[in-house]
């Protein structure tokens, strides 16, 4: 399950059409509906995706609200739906009535481009003011993702987004109130730095003088962290570069033999047998020539050593144990059958 590239391919549909989304409902089938499948539900089943859900509230009957996902026979989202222009400020009251009616954790207000995502951190079975996962899905961030993809059905565990949810609203809110601070520090703020560094009495001209000053300074501070923060990237990808050019050189004294491809010809007709070829892969070093299982340098299958004066091979058991064996010729590979298949069995068992 992937999120990224089907979102992505999402956004990019919704800037290209929302100009020619003229309605709610279009909105719905356009934009929100496929989102919904995007997270696994399907929106075919009037079961799993439950349109016009009734959530009576008190003597209030017949309160609907626009899909209910279900899972086990209960509730686990409910969504909301607004035109796309619609500013979502104005609409918390009435999906928080549809919360409390609906006994699901977990409610979902969206107008197809920004998503809000409430629970009851602070009263049980009363949808909290604020949501705890926001985002506008034409400009995600890296992160938004893997809290998105906790929402899939593969992998929605209520306990889970419930253990995660405070963290990541109150996390959240103080990036928003820090970011504030520093376009337009408040006094309060003002006053937290200038009584450590001003001598005498905060006065109103003072705390003038200082709300520039730290206007200044947090501005100075974050340049100076995004700076530091690139010189250390150009950093690290000069010693790349320079890793990379090692590893040409490296690679270029490797001089894989005749007889080390004849040699793997040899266990390919052996481990063939119980797995097909194309998992068994050969890979050479300066040292040996390796055979690995899936191309994984993990599941070394033999080492051979031909270019010495004595020819072995290194043969594999359980939990990687190495076993050195002299060998005359490259023929004496058929002499340990059980040993390299063995080796297959090793790692296909833990799977």
């Amino acid at each position: 399950m992937e999120l990224h590239p089907q979102i992505k391919t999402l956004a990019n549909k919704i800037t290209n059409l929302k100009d020619q989304i003229l309605t709610e409902e279009a909105t719905k089938t356009a934009f929100i509906l496929p989102f919904i499948n995007l997270l696994g539900y399907d929106i075919f089943n009037p079961i799993e995706v439950v349109p016009e859900f009734t959530a009576d509230i008190g003597i209030k009957k017949g309160e609907k609200v626009d899909y209910a996902i279900f899972q086990n026979g209960q509730p686990i989202l409910i969504i909301e739906c607004k035109y796309w222009k619609e500013n979502l400020e104005v609409h918390n009251s009435q999906l928080s009535r549809y919360f409390h009616a609906s006994k699901s954790r977990f409610a979902l207000l969206t107008n197809g481009i920004i998503y809000r995502f409430y629970t009851d951190l602070e009263k049980t079975n009363i949808m909290d003011n604020r949501p705890f996962f926001e985002f506008d899905i034409t400009a995600m961030k890296e992160s938004y993702y893997n809290e998105l993809s906790k929402f899939h059905k593969s992998n929605f565990d209520v306990n889970k987004i419930i253990n995660n949810a405070s963290s990541l609203k109150y996390t959240s809110e103080i990036k928003q109130l820090f970011s504030r601070e520093l376009a337009e520090p408040s006094e309060a703020f003002v006053k937290f730095f200038a009584r450590q560094v001003h001598q005498g009495i905060l006065t109103a001209k003072v705390i003038t003088q200082y709300s520039d000053l730290v206007r200044k300074a947090t501005n100075q501070l974050m340049a100076d962290n995004v700076n530091e923060r690139l010189q250390s990237a150009l950093s690290k990808e000069s010693e790349k570069t320079e890793e990379e050019t090692d590893d040409v050189v490296e690679s270029s004294k490797i001089i894989t033999t005749e007889e080390e491809l004849e040699a793997f010809e040899i266990v390919k007709a052996i481990l063939r047998r119980k797995i097909p070829i194309s998992r068994i892969v050969h890979r050479d070093t300066q040292s040996y020539f390796g055979v690995l299982l899936d191309d994984n340098n993990r599941k070394p299958l033999c080492r051979l050593h031909l270019d010495g004066k004595t020819k072995y091979i290194t043969l594999f058991g359980e939990n990687k144990a190495e076993d050195k064996q002299i060998i005359e010729s490259i023929d004496n590979i058929y002499d340990f059958e059980k040993e390299l298949l063995n080796a297959v069995d090793c790692y296909e068992n833990l799977n």
